[in-house]
Formats: C-alpha cells, sequence, structure tokens
C-alpha cells in the first residue's frame, strides 16, 4: 500500500489542531492536517477570552483574524433580576491581554484554516479517521477514508487529536469517561439584533440569570446578528411545547430582560438543541500521540473556556511535541496533563459556584472589593494559570469563603 509521510499528523482543522499545526511548521517541521467536516461548517462556542490571544499570536493568526471585522470583546456583563454586575478585561489582576473577539466560527475557524494553509500546511476536507496503528516507538499509520470510501495511510512519528467534539482518538481508544459535572441542554439561534442598541452592546458578553440553573447567554457580533441561547438542565426544556421555534420565543417572552429586544426577532436559522456535552478522558496523552482541546475534556459553555482551553492545550501541546521530534524525553504528565489540569479544574470550580449559587452572591453583592473583583475578573478573562492570583490557586476554597463572608456581612447590614 502507498504510504504518505509526515512528521507530525494532526486531526481536526478547528482552532486547536490550527494553533498546534502552526506553531509545529514554524518550527521547520512537516505538518498535515485533516478534517472530517467540510469548511465552513457551523459550531458553537462564539466568545473567545482574552487568554487565548497569546496562542493566537504565536500561531501567527492575529492579523488573518483583524482582517475579518469581527466583534471585539472587552468585558462580560452578568445579570440578574434587574441587578448587573460588569466585568471588563482592562481591570484584570493578571497581567495580558484585556480584549479579544466575538466571533462567528464557520467565519473564524475557517480562516484559522486558510491562514495554515497559506503558510504551508495541507488541510484535507472531508477526511475521516477509521484507523491508527501506533507502534512502539511512537510513530503510526493513520487509515483515512475520504468522501467516496477511498483510503490513504499516513505514516508519522506523532499525532496531536484536535478533533473536537468528534474526539477521535479517545473513542478509538476506549478513552472516555463520565464528566463529575451533571448533564445539561441548551436551545439556541442567531437573531437579527434590530434593538441592540437598547442593552448598551455589543462589546462584551451578557449573562442572565434566567431562573434557578437556568441562564442565556447574549453575543453580539459585528453584522448585527447576535448569537441567544438558553442552558439548563433537559426538564426545563420540557416545560414548552411545540416546536423548537415556538418553545424559543416562549422562553424569550419569560425573561424581562430579553422580552421587549427580542420580541418577534428575526431568526437566522431554527433554534438548535445542544446537551450531554460535559466529557473527560482517562488520560490527555499517550505513546506518540497528545489530545488537545474538546479531545480533553469539555465543561460547560459559562465561561466560554472552550477556545481558550483548545487554543492554550494546542500551544502547549505543539511546543511539547517540537521536543520529542527533537529527540527529548518529556514527562507529559507534569509538563503537559497538570498544567492543562490546573486551568480546566479552576474553570470546573467557577462552573460549580455558578450553578449552585456562590458566584451569583460574589456577583450581584452591594459592594465588592476592588482587588477581589480584578482577581476574579482575570478567570473570567481565561487567565487561569496564574497562580498569583488567590481566585486561581484556591479555586476550590476562595469562593466560597468570600461567599459566606458577604452572606454575614448582609446579616449584620439587615440588623
Amino acid at each position: 500500500m502507498q504510504t504518505e509521510k509526515t512528521d507530525v499528523l494532526v486531526i481536526g482543522a478547528g482552532p486547536a489542531g490550527t494553533v498546534a499545526a502552526s506553531i509545529i511548521h514554524q518550527a521547520g517541521y512537516k505538518v498535515r492536517i485533516v478534517e472530517k467536516m467540510k469548511f465552513p461548517r457551523f459550531v458553537i462556542g462564539e466568545s473567545l477570552l482574552p487568554r487565548c490571544m497569546e496562542a493566537l499570536e504565536e500561531a501567527q493568526f492575529l492579523d488573518a483574524i483583524a482582517e475579518r471585522g469581527f466583534q471585539e470583546k472587552n468585558g462580560a456583563k452578568f445579570v440578574r433580576a434587574g441587578k448587573v454586575c460588569d466585568y471588563k478585561f482592562a481591570d484584570q489582576f493578571t497581567q495580558g491581554w484585556n480584549r479579544t473577539w466575538q466571533v462567528q466560527r464557520a467565519d473564524f475557524d475557517h480562516t484559522l484554516a486558510k491562514t495554515v494553509e497559506k503558510m504551508g500546511v495541507p488541510v484535507q476536507y472531508e477526511a475521516t479517521v477509521t484507523q491508527i496503528s501506533f507502534n512502539d516507538d511512537g510513530r503510526s499509520v493513520t487509515t483515512v477514508e475520504d468522501i467516496n470510501r477511498n483510503k490513504q495511510y499516513i505514516e508519522s512519528r506523532f499525532v496531536i487529536d484536535g478533533s473536537g467534539y468528534g474526539r477521535v482518538i479517545p473513542r478509538m481508544l476506549n478513552m472516555e469517561k463520565p464528566s463529575s459535572l451533571p448533564p445539561r441542554k441548551a436551545l439556541f439561534a442567531h437573531t437579527v439584533d434590530t434593538k441592540r442598541a437598547m442593552s448598551d452592546e455589543p462589546n462584551r458578553i451578557t449573562i442572565v440569570v434566567h431562573k434557578e440553573s437556568v441562564w442565556i447567554w447574549i453575543i453580539p457580533f459585528s453584522n448585527g446578528i447576535t448569537s441567544l441561547g438558553f442552558v439548563g438542565f433537559p426538564e426545563f426544556f420540557d416545560t414548552f411545547e411545540g416546536s423548537p421555534e415556538e418553545k424559543f420565543r416562549a422562553m424569550i417572552a419569560g425573561e424581562p430582560y430579553l422580552k421587549e429586544r427580542f420580541k418577534d426577532v428575526e431568526l437566522v436559522f431554527e433554534p438548535r438543541t445542544l446537551q450531554s456535552w460535559s466529557t473527560t478522558t482517562d488520560s490527555f496523552y499517550g505513546n506518540g500521540f497528545v489530545l488537545t482541546g474538546n479531545a480533553t475534556e469539555f465543561l460547560d459553555p459559562v465561561f466560554s473556556s472552550g477556545v481558550t482551553l483548545a487554543t492554550v492545550s494546542s500551544q502547549l501541546a505543539a511546543k511539547l511535541v517540537i521536543r520529542t521530534l527533537k529527540g527529548e524525553n518529556i514527562d507529559w504528565e507534569k509538563e503537559y496533563t497538570e498544567v492543562m489540569m490546573q486551568g480546566v479544574n479552576t474553570f470546573r470550580s467557577y462552573v460549580m459556584a455558578w450553578y449552585d449559587g456562590t458566584l451569583g452572591t460574589v456577583f450581584f453583592a452591594d459592594k465588592q472589593d476592588p482587588l477581589i473583583k480584578s482577581q476574579i475578573c482575570s478567570v473570567l478573562a481565561g487567565y487561569v494559570w496564574d497562580t498569583d492570583n488567590t481566585y486561581v490557586r484556591e479555586h476550590d476554597t476562595a469562593l466560597q469563603k468570600l461567599a459566606r463572608i458577604i452572606k454575614a456581612k448582609k446579616v449584620i447590614d439587615e440588623e
């Protein structure tokens, strides 16, 4: 059989795959990407965080992204029962980027893929990985089928799985395991947002607390379209009858913050559903491969962590793969898994604190300490590896302690 050879095979042409491919290509190695879908293609995860800008910059993607004219994002707004909590990334504790973008992912991902192709990295679309045979030395042969079921074989020294929700290697090697987070569901659509100005948009994401365990994302794009989605336990959605659009419009009508702005709003597409997205794996690496992005673990959409974890994991993995190709012995557990789990676990603590009401207590307190607010802002900006930040270093306890202090002070003030 005829076998093509490359130094590194990357599975997936999304942000994870393209960031890794660019960095490795820049180091002088031969890289190729195989992608199951035809681009551009729709995917969710539209509000980026400033921390991912560092990875996009190292991948030399920023100029191409800027040319697309995406909506700049400089903060996050939280709303509950008419009360507003605003976080501006310029006020964050950690040194770093204080802006990013809100993007239509079909355009964004396609831009990254086209840019890496211009660099000289071949991207093969509509190519499905059906088998990978790993040798003891870490080399592998990957079987890929095109849409006509024609097979090709790619021999590589290393494989990077950036396949996102496809989770190619975890599924192939039976590495998947359940997440510690309960299953949730989202119903969302893109809307023609003609009344945007009434809510002081569009340069940040808005998160609305709709009712207990149900929240809403509002993500404005630069072209006047706004992504609008409801997230909650599946039983919340079962309380509505009719078509997806009828359910969606009933939900809008039931939320005071939305009902005037989005009343009778034109929908770009019929509302779509996502559910049971939280997932993880037994390991993030193996002999001859590494998992990046959603192929490792995906938590929840509430803090827009997905693209940040995807790009940062790929940025780190790419550097470790380059060292591997140079003949270095890498402690993948210490240098990759432990580093990535620092970020994942920090975001997980905040996701759990969001759903159990702890963060609501913090966000909507009458007074917020400026230093603490700046430290929490850094987490919301994606700087979840800055252990000089108390609310990163002690992510599993600090929020609960703060919430208890706020509640105790409120009781004293009321007395």
